[in-house]
């Protein structure tokens, strides 16, 4: 199925994936004009059943209007009933054992979906692409790009859930540095970084949780501290763009609005 709207349109694919062991729904959003040589980046999107609702044919093409210069090949993946178990950090569950399956949503993105893509649209640029996410997809997105650093470049994640942790608060033992994951994941690379650029989405109203009671809720909290470690790693600020939305919530209005963000500081 085919859907038009301006300068892109919407291809809507199942693929039949063996490392999740179901078929995934993706929507592969493509310029319908490329010029003869010219590569086209790739920017895969967790959750990308949700990009029909924040109406991202519209979002695409108005930024195409001030970019002209910039094409992408936007690929939206759809996630289902075992989204909590798919996305996450690899390899690490968190204390609910939920996640368990993320490094076979890797599996497919790096030996399935993009394999696909580059078949079907040979005009992608095959040296690097970017990723991005929302919530829990926005962690999931961050974690795979830190995992697999060669091959990505920007990151966008809206209202990560970098909570994720190993171990629930009420534990006596719970530290809130080694125990949120993907930060302890952070502050134990001691290999050379990547070339990455960061941009990270959060809303005043994202949630009302204050663990530390310290008047900021914990997905702002949460962010700025992965920033911060980013920053300690050696990544510079310019590396690194924070939006916040004020009065923004977890939800896809307040994403909608964040996206045109996203994709004029990644692709300026």
């Amino acid at each position: 199925m085919r859907l038009y709207k301006k300068d892109w349109e919407k291809e809507k694919l199942p693929l039949n994936s063996s490392n999740l062991n179901r078929i995934v729904e993706v929507d592969f959003y493509v310029p319908k004009k490329i010029p003869f040589g010219q590569k086209v980046e790739m920017l895969l999107l967790n959750d990308g059943q949700i990009l029909e609702e924040m109406d991202f044919l519209s979002i695409i093409s108005s930024f195409y209007k001030k970019k002209r210069n910039v094409l992408l090949l936007v690929i939206g993946i759809h996630a289902n009933k075992d989204r909590i178990q798919e996305y996450g950090t690899i390899n690490i569950p968190n204390y609910k054992k939920e996640g368990s399956l993320a490094n076979n949503h890797a599996q497919f993105i790096l030996n399935e979906l993009i394999p696909f893509a580059f078949q079907r649209y040979p005009f992608i640029d095959n040296v690097q692409a970017n990723i991005a996410g929302f919530s829990l997809g926005g962690l999931s997105a961050f974690d795979f790009a830190w995992e697999e650093g060669k091959f990505f470049n920007k990151v966008g994640v809206f209202s990560g859930s970098f909570w994720w942790r190993s171990k629930d608060l009420s534990d006596k033992d719970y530290d809130n540095d080694k125990d949120r994951i993907m930060l302890d994941k952070i502050n134990s690379t001691s290999d050379n970084l990547f070339p990455h650029r960061f941009f990270f989405e959060c809303g005043t109203l994202d949630e009302t949780n204050d663990r530390n009671k310290n008047g900021i809720i914990d997905s702002i909290d949460d962010t700025q501290d992965i920033i911060k470690s980013l920053l300690n790693k050696g990544y510079s600020s310019n590396d690194i763009c924070y939006y916040e939305i004020n009065r923004g919530k977890h939800d896809v209005p307040t994403w909608k609005a964040a996206m045109p963000i996203f994709l004029e500081w990644g692709w300026k």
